[in-house]
């Protein structure tokens, strides 16, 4: 068997492999260092600017936390919004005169008339004590009387002696007269003359004091009647208040209204000044608001106003405004109009809006509480992210609404609610 020669095995070289490397440029050879200094730099100014646009600021606050509103200008109305209740102009509460057992005649939301008894108490104590009080007046009237019939007794009896005296003067004056004429004739002795001027003196004497005693009766009479008149002056008095605690035991009602509370159960007993029932005057209702010493600075009485309740709406007038503040509020009442509500309740909610007034072409920005901070003397302006404060002059204040008086331009944005953050900074940084 004959082997056929191989042939010989070719090996491929690399030179199909193989090529020319070109050296690069420069500016290939440093592309990525170039771009990575770029970013640098870019960044570095980035910084720089940063650093200079809020370089100073004392604060870093999130958005997120602030209110930020716009300065506008248009119609600026002030009014006073306020939930009120409705409360009775007229409703006197009755209370018990005397301690004793109270009867009631009606109940909580009764009609009552003017007059018309409410409730009776019944006290032994007091109709007894005026059954006795009255005794007495009678007894003093007897006096008074008795008093008076004797000073008359007296003056008369005065004024026979008085008349007595006088015509034994007379008398004795006349018998003078004979005994000189008698001795004048030798008839009478000189001793008889004599006695008869002594007789004549002691007429005189008689006589003075019968007048005296007569012309001064009439004022110790006047004394002593006017004492038991004034005894019996004070005895009436003391009946005439006892008959009216007597008949204040029948308790009446003052106004035509109804019932509202009843503080006491039938038959029971009370202690004087203890409160019973209270009454109503549904015709003189009114209602009362309390309101914000800073928003209530303006409102005087006269001024108009809406109410609203139960979806029915009602004009009133602001009928008085309390002169104290108590727990930063002021209480003020407002009076209904010539309509006149019917089917309100003592204590019923009521919506109270009151216009205080109007003005056009006003600078104004929505109420925050930045107005509240500081005396409401300065504002942040935000610019970006960053917020400056500036001061400012706020003018009247209204619901959503406060006034730019100095300070702020048209289209500014301020920060009206969260700026106790910024902890008085005069430039703070807005996060996102």
């Amino acid at each position: 068997m004959h082997l056929l020669p191989k042939e010989p095995v070719m090996l491929r070289d690399t030179a199909g492999q193989d090529r020319v490397i070109e050296r690069p440029a420069p500016w290939r050879r440093h592309r990525t260092l170039a771009i990575v200094s770029a970013v640098a730099a870019a960044a570095l100014c980035v910084l720089v600017l940063y650093l200079v646009k809020y370089s100073g600021a004392g604060a870093s606050v999130s958005r997120e936390r602030l209110s930020i509103a716009t300065v506008e200008r248009g119609s600026f109305v002030r009014d006073v919004a306020a939930d009120g209740q409705v409360v009775a102009a007229v409703s006197p509460t009755l209370y018990a005169n005397v301690a004793g057992t109270v009867t009631l005649k009606v109940h909580a939301g009764d009609a009552v008339t003017r007059g018309q008894e409410l409730a009776s108490i019944d006290s032994p104590d007091l109709t007894a004590r005026l059954s006795q009080e009255d005794a007495t007046l009678q007894g003093l009237n007897i006096d008074w009387r008795r008093a008076r019939l004797d000073a008359e007794h007296r003056l008369l009896q005065l004024r026979d002696a008085y008349d007595q005296a006088q015509v034994d003067q007379k008398t004795a004056q006349r018998e003078l007269d004979r005994s000189r004429k008698a001795y004048e004739l030798g008839a009478y002795s000189e001793l008889q003359t004599l006695r008869a001027e002594d007789s004549l003196e002691k007429a005189k004497f008689a006589f003075a004091q019968a007048k005296m005693a007569y012309e001064a009766q009439p004022t110790l009479n006047r004394f002593d009647v006017d004492s038991k008149k004034a005894l019996l002056d004070r005895q009436q008095f003391m009946v005439a208040d006892l008959k009216r605690q007597v008949q204040s035991l029948s308790v009446r009602s003052p106004v035509e209204g109804q019932i509202g509370q009843v503080q006491i159960s039938d038959r029971a007993s009370v202690a004087k000044d203890t409160a019973l029932l209270t009454v109503v005057d549904l015709s003189a209702l009114e209602v009362e608001i309390k309101i914000a010493e800073s928003m209530a600075r303006d409102l005087r009485p006269g001024m108009k106003a809406d109410l609203e309740g139960g979806g029915r709406h009602w004009q009133g007038t602001v009928s008085g405004v309390a002169p104290e503040v108590v727990n930063g509020q002021i209480t003020t009442r407002l009076r209904f109009g010539d309509d006149k509500p019917a089917g309100l309740r003592q204590s019923q909610r009521l919506g109270v809006r009151i216009l205080i007034d109007r003005r056009d072409n006003v600078l104004m920005v929505d109420r925050g509480s930045f107005m509240d901070q500081e005396g409401g003397g300065f504002a942040y302006v935000v610019h970006d992210n960053v917020a400056e404060r500036h001061p400012v002059s706020l003018g009247a204040a209204s619901i959503a609404k406060v006034e730019i008086l100095e300070g702020l331009g048209e289209g500014d944005r301020i920060v009206i609610s969260g700026t106790d953050a910024f902890n008085n900074a005069a430039r703070a940084i807005l996060t996102h």
